[in-house]
């Protein structure tokens, strides 16, 4: 299996709009299945959340199909109010907080690298930001968005000398307060079931938990119809000219 292109996303959801349709492989690799979406010229794997399941996935993809180009894909949250539902960023550099470390993305040489969204400073963290955590992100890193994989994903693509990208488009604003989420992730898979169980026993959190959901597809449309049209053309990275 090859391909020009390797995608990385924590969950087949995020990018259903693009993927739906596509031929599935299941690959193995270092004691793992990893679920391949191949396209023409990009192929999509969608690892789970989380540093660690993002540099499994992403080592996978970079193994089994020798990609020219890494891409980390999927949503963030805001942490500048200048930044809205639905927007897609295209980050110029990707910060570890665990770390500190940073990584510049091959974003720079894209036309995109010329407009404010192109110019952006996305932050991974550990964990699922909260409100006052972005506050604090933004504080300390100077950071738009913040994200759980992309750093993780960029450190795999340079250990391979690869060209990475990070795409992402915005689920929660800055001052937007998640429902509790943490607590169900186990392995980089979200426990659906006990999450719906939980929300259902406290009312309160109802409003916000509809209105994540329908940010978050919002957020994914707009995604998908971005790499879709553009990512896989010579307007992401020059000297890349294929497409979906």
């Amino acid at each position: 299996m090859t391909a020009q292109i390797a995608i990385v996303a924590a969950l087949a959801r995020e990018l259903h709009p693009l993927i739906k349709g596509w031929p599935k492989t299941v690959v193995e690799h270092e004691g793992r299945s990893f679920t391949f979406y191949q396209g023409k010229y990009a192929v999509v794997v969608c690892g789970g959340i989380g540093a660690e399941a993002a540099r499994r996935a992403a080592e996978a993809a970079i193994v089994k199909c020798s990609p020219e180009i890494v891409i980390s894909a999927g949503i963030a949250g805001a942490l500048v109010p200048d930044l809205h539902v639905g927007e897609t960023i295209f980050p110029t550099v990707v910060i570890d907080a665990l770390d500190g470390s940073r990584q510049e993305t091959a974003i720079k040489n894209a036309p995109v690298a010329k407009t404010p969204l192109g110019r952006a400073i996305m932050v991974s963290s550990p964990q699922i930001a909260s409100r006052k955590d972005k506050q604090r992100l933004a504080k300390s890193y100077s950071a738009h968005a913040v994200d759980m994989e992309g750093a993780a994903v960029a450190r795999a693509a340079m250990t391979h000398n690869l060209a990475f990208i990070a795409v992402k488009s915005i689920s929660d604003e800055y001052d937007f307060e998640l429902p509790p989420m943490s607590q169900f992730i186990r392995d980089g898979q979200f426990q659906q079931r006990r999450f719906v169980v939980h929300i259902a026993l406290r009312p309160w959190m109802w409003l916000r938990t509809v209105r994540l959901a329908r940010n978050t597809r919002t957020a994914s449309e707009n995604l998908c119809a971005w790499l879709r049209e553009s990512a896989l053309t010579n307007t992401i990275v020059l000297g890349s000219t294929s497409r979906l």
